[in-house]
């Protein structure tokens, strides 16, 4: 059974730095965004490492583990919430007490991503992919993003519906920010490569391919075990956002995931809209997906809002989901907290 944790209020978030922390010049984000979690009502607690960064890493993996650990296991503490990502997180998995006595969220993406999957694999506990902190310091957020805090209310037996969001961004503009942070620009549109309606069931995972793909033939990426012990071999969705991969390293790193077997009994695949998928001569992304499709035999949709080019859904790992993507509109994602 997966595991789904439960906020009660008042809310105290734990905001560590797994991965990458702020430079000095920096820190404004980081503190605009836990003053706009403090005019909500949540209680925050900030850790050291999120305000160094040396070596591509906030701090060298056992402090970074070591003060995860520690909120991991504090019971004042009831959501872990990451400034951003980065480059570096798996270096502390080793070191990652995932034995926990009480579950709680843990909420990101990008290079969270490889805790919140680990995590879920692991242990069977729901993890959610979704935004980032510092992304929250703006005055408002659109509709899209600000579904977070409805998905990790949403209690066990209970669920939540997203939809599409109007328009997402293009390019990042971190030098003029808006009253949202993002510049929503571009008319989105869910499509599915055989331009035919697409209606899929099963159990959520994934995060961004480009980290995610390390887990593979590590104990925190045993998704065979995952199957049998916490969801009864239910089919799996995976959802991937690719960050910088170009489309042949996009294409190995699936077929390396095919041959691993994290394939196996998945009813569907969700990819999100990149600013990557560079094409290799005449070799495009479409050709990826269409291949991926039809060696696994199972439907693939594409752009939807998922990555670093927000926003994005708040996708529950482990979490029962049904997917509908119509070409005339009406699209939508349903996660049921079962």
């Amino acid at each position: 059974m997966i595991t789904y944790p439960v906020l009660t209020e008042p809310v105290k978030i734990g905001v560590t730095a797994p991965s990458a922390g702020l430079h000095f010049d920096q820190y404004s984000l980081l503190e605009r965004a836990v003053e706009r979690m403090i005019n909500k009502g949540y209680k925050v607690e900030i850790g050291n490492t999120c305000w160094t960064q040396f070596k591509g890493k906030s701090a060298p993996a056992k402090v970074r583990a070591a003060e995860l650990n520690l909120m991991l296991h504090d019971d004042t503490i009831q959501f872990i919430f990451p400034p951003w990502g980065g480059e570096l997180l798996i270096e502390i998995l080793e070191y990652v007490d995932f034995d926990l006595k009480k579950p709680k969220w843990i909420l990101g993406y990008s290079d969270t991503s490889v805790l919140l999957l680990a995590m879920t694999i692991k242990t069977g506990l729901a993890t959610a992919h979704g935004v980032n902190l510092v992304d929250l310091r703006g005055i408002r957020s659109d509709s899209t993003t600000a579904m977070w805090e409805e998905v990790l209310h949403t209690k066990p037996g209970e669920e939540v519906i997203q939809y599409p969001s109007e328009k997402y961004q293009l390019y990042w503009q971190h030098n003029i920010e808006t009253d949202w942070i993002y510049h929503l620009t571009e008319p989105t549109k869910w499509k599915t490569i055989t331009n035919e309606p697409m209606y899929i069931k099963g159990r959520l995972l994934g995060g961004c391919i480009d980290v995610i793909r390390h887990l593979i033939g590590t104990p925190y990426g045993d998704v065979r075990n995952f199957q049998n012990q916490f969801i009864q071999n239910e089919p799996i969705i995976w959802y991937f956002e690719n960050c910088e991969l170009n489309v042949t390293d996009l294409r190995r790193s699936l077929v390396q995931m095919k041959l691993a077997g994290w394939f196996d009994n998945c009813s569907g695949i969700l990819f999100g809209r990149s600013g990557a998928n560079e094409k290799m001569g005449d070799y495009h992304v479409m050709d990826v997906y269409l291949e991926l499709a039809e060696e696994l035999n199972i439907p693939i949709a594409y752009d939807i809002d998922c990555g670093h080019m927000p926003p994005q859904l708040t996708f529950v790992n482990g979490a029962y989901a049904e997917v509908r993507v119509y070409h005339t509109g009406g699209s939508m994602v349903l996660q049921k907290f079962i």
